[in-house]
């Protein structure tokens, strides 16, 4: 090519279509993969719904029958899929309706690109039917927010909101679009995927020294112990973890999130942390010489009081987010960076060593806890069904290999403290915010994030009854979701904490509740109800098997308690097996 012609190939414009705001926003949308969105319409996204009406081939849009239960469902989605969960909702009312949703995945780092709808530019500030200011009330809930007033910042805003959401520590972004945006026509030159934000870091540089310091500390530890979290799951690094604790030798303990990183039955898996965790890991916590902690944030439900917390220990904390070192707990060496790079540069550093009497210490106390309790949960001999044997028949006839879905309350402890992974992302849960009602949409969003899977909510009746109005949506799509509900005919932790700390003053947690079998039926998804222990085992197998959805309803002990337990403002060592 000689020198006029690279002067005309320079000159040359780019290509250009026009196109409305709407349609540069689906275009952008399937050009980052997405094929599902969650969402509900009105008036102020009416633009975008009538764009996407030519999309159906390309996206799939669920119809949840809340707002709520878009976001729970997209946070489902993502954590099965690994995937970025994508919301519409109108503005108002259906913006404010996403905001629990926005904490919740906010705290558990769940990435999520949510489209609000909103009013005309010209009409922003005026009180305007369904307007509210959706970028101010959504600031402390998501990672970034941004209003979009003119079509030609669609694209852009677009692909910087789903790159902040991925990267890094992943969270929810939300972008407001006024509807004279959605309709604006503009010349739309091709949508431009963001890998870089002036000013944003999501991967802090890595400090060889401090992973040099790790590494001798932890070569010199008689009694290390290490705490994992979700972050290695956030990270895709569950074998890169593995490889570090097969190499180390050294026990390792979860948070409710971090559960399924490596398998549940490894040997050096030596349980759950925190309030309803397993005794060892919470006592030996105070034991230990060196804490490692990967990925984890230290939640309070972890540590108890603080000033009590593993004060005799030397820390190592490994974590994305600089923010979260030395926030709660002081780290002596702190390991910032991406775990699935760290992870590698501090096993290669390690000796290859076994810890066969320290690990023996775990294994005394989990054998006390099995006796004293444990057995007793999970093959009690007689009277009311527990939780804990109704997860246990689950664990035996899913094998350890189904999705678990769990809402919040003392079914979710249990569940989590005794439900079986044996590989990544099986567990979904709502950690950090503890929201009751995320359970049912979620388990919607998971299966669609993992269609091969096997997907059981696990629901108290309380929980349940916040969002059930989501069976619409499973009726509608025919998402083959699994619900079971355990009905102790109580909200079941607040009773819990009441009959433990208030002198069994119940106050008002006695809940009463519908037919949930006819409820289902209504629905037209299948459903029995169990009060014996007799039909337990058939009845789970019944709706494992079972070609769509189902419900099934246990009648657990009302008053029965979930321990082990660290009653609030003691140790971690001052566990409670009783």
């Amino acid at each position: 090519m000689d020198t006029q012609e690279e002067a005309l190939a320079v000159a040359e414009p780019k290509k250009t279509t026009r196109v409305s705001g709407s349609v540069a926003l689906l275009e952008g949308l399937i050009a980052e993969g997405t094929e599902t969105i969650f969402g509900y319409p009105g008036g102020a996204i009416m633009p975008i719904y009538d764009a996407i009406y030519d999309y159906k081939e390309k996206l799939n849009h669920i119809l949840v029958r809340h707002e709520q239960g878009a976001t729970h469902a997209a946070q489902g989605f993502a954590r099965t899929s690994g995937k970025v969960g994508v919301v519409f909702a109108t503005s108002g009312p259906g913006a404010t309706n996403l905001v629990t949703g926005l904490a919740d995945a906010q705290i558990d780092s769940t990435p999520l690109v949510c489209i609000t709808g909103q009013v005309f530019a010209h009409l922003l500030g005026t009180d305007a039917f369904q307007e509210t200011d959706v970028i101010n009330i959504t600031t402390p809930v998501t990672k970034w927010n941004y209003q979009v007033t003119d079509a030609n910042e669609i694209p852009a805003a677009l692909a910087k909101a789903f790159y902040i959401a991925r990267s890094g520590r992943p969270g929810p972004v939300l972008i407001d679009i006024t509807k004279n945006a959605q309709i604006q026509l503009f010349d739309y030159e091709g949508y431009v995927p963001c890998n870089h934000i002036r000013s944003y870091r999501p991967k802090p540089i890595i400090r060889k020294t401090y992973v040099e310091q790790a590494a001798a500390l932890i070569n010199e530890a008689k009694k290390p112990f290490i705490l994992f979290g979700q972050g290695v799951l956030l990270g895709n690094a569950e074998q890169e973890f593995k490889a570090f604790v097969e190499k180390s030798g050294i026990p390792a303990a979860w948070t409710i999130l971090g559960a399924g990183a490596i398998p549940t039955d490894h040997p050096l898996n030596v349980g759950m942390l925190g309030m309803h965790g397993n005794y060892g890991p919470n006592v030996q916590t105070n034991s230990c010489d060196v804490l490692i902690a990967v990925g984890m944030r230290f939640d309070d439900r972890v540590t108890g009081r603080l000033d009590k917390y593993a004060t005799q220990a030397k820390v190592i904390h490994l974590d994305i987010d600089p923010a979260e070192i030395d926030k709660n707990v002081k780290a002596d060496v702190p390991v910032w960076g991406d775990c699935k790079e760290t992870l590698p540069l501090l096993t290669s550093l390690i000796n290859e060593k076994t810890h066969d009497s320290w690990l023996a210490e775990f294994n005394a106390f989990a054998k006390i806890e099995e006796e004293e309790l444990i057995r007793k949960e999970l093959e009690p001999a007689s009277g009311e069904l527990t939780m804990g044997e109704v997860i246990n028949q689950l664990n035996i006839l899913t094998k350890g290999e189904a999705v678990i879905v769990s809402d919040v309350g003392q079914h979710q402890m249990v569940a989590c403290r005794y439900g079986k992974l044996n590989t990544t992302r099986l567990s979904v849960t709502s950690g950090g915010l503890g929201t009751m009602g995320f359970g049912l949409p979620a388990a919607i969003g998971a299966k669609i994030g993992a269609p091969h899977r096997q997907v059981i909510a696990v629901i108290g009746d309380g929980g349940f009854q916040m969002t059930l109005q989501e069976l619409g949506t499973i009726m509608q799509f025919g998402v083959n979701v699994k619900i079971l509900i355990l009905n102790n005919q109580f909200l079941g932790m607040v009773r819990q904490w009441q009959q433990l700390f208030n002198d069994k003053r119940y106050s008002f947690v006695d809940i009463t509740s519908p037919d949930f079998v006819k409820l289902a039926e209504s629905y037209y998804i299948s459903g029995q109800k169990v009060t014996a222990r007799e039909t337990l085992v058939q009845a789970l197998e019944t709706m494992l098997n079972h070609d769509g959805s189902y419900l099934l309803e246990v009648m657990v002990s009302k008053e029965h308690n979930v321990f082990p337990m660290v009653p609030q403002g003691c140790s971690v060592s001052e566990i409670r097996l009783k």
